[in-house]
């Protein structure tokens, strides 16, 4: 099962916000910073789901998540 991209954009997105200082980290490569954020989102979505990710769901998750935060990086390194 994949998860509609909007739907999971805005989980992530709301993550991103709420956590701004572990995203802060991120930017700025602080150990520790990509897995915390990691581990949130998938109990985000899990949340949303009501049961535990499968792999493939983890792994989309993940992927999303970094895609997010990178275009946040190049957009303020701009």
């Amino acid at each position: 099962m994949t998860f509609p991209a909007s739907n999971l954009d805005s989980l992530l997105l709301d993550l991103m916000r709420a956590d701004r200082e572990k995203v802060s980290a991120w930017l700025r490569d602080e150990p520790g910073s990509w897995g915390f954020l990691a581990g949130q989102a998938v109990i985000i979505v899990r949340r949303e789901t009501g049961r535990p990710l499968t792999d493939p769901e983890r792994r989309q998750v993940w992927h999303r998540l970094w895609q997010l935060l990178s275009q946040l990086r190049q957009q303020l390194d701009g």
